[in-house]
């Protein structure tokens, strides 16, 4: 359970720096098939599917490392998904943000 409290407030975090930086969140928590996207949001006329990655510390790594290729194919096939969805016929891109315990988050942008 613990887990789970430290994932939302991550991406609390995580949203509310979007925000800060102008983002619109569209959606958290998207859905689709076996796939999940933590954050939708637009920017600049471009959809960003966000991947939130929190550790309490880099003693094992730096979050955005555990975003593996499989889990990029994943948020990449719910993403088509979402973009058929709402017939989206704009920019999009794919983004990392990264979070250690009480550092500011690091914003990977377009990492496909």
């Amino acid at each position: 359970m613990e887990h789970i409290q430290k994932g939302i407030a991550g991406e609390a975090k995580a949203c509310e720096y979007l925000k800060s930086m102008g983002y619109e969140i569209l959606a958290q928590n998207f859905r689709a098939g076996r796939g999940e996207i933590d954050i939708i949001a637009l920017h600049n006329k471009c959809i960003c599917f966000v991947e939130v990655k929190f550790r309490k510390h880099n003693k094992f790594g730096y979050p955005e490392t555990f975003v593996t290729d499989r889990k990029l194919a994943m948020i990449q096939q719910t993403a088509h998904e979402y973009v058929m969805q709402q017939n989206w016929e704009g920019r999009i891109r794919f983004d990392i943000i990264s979070i250690t315990g009480t550092e500011p988050p690091l914003h990977i942008m377009d990492i496909s």
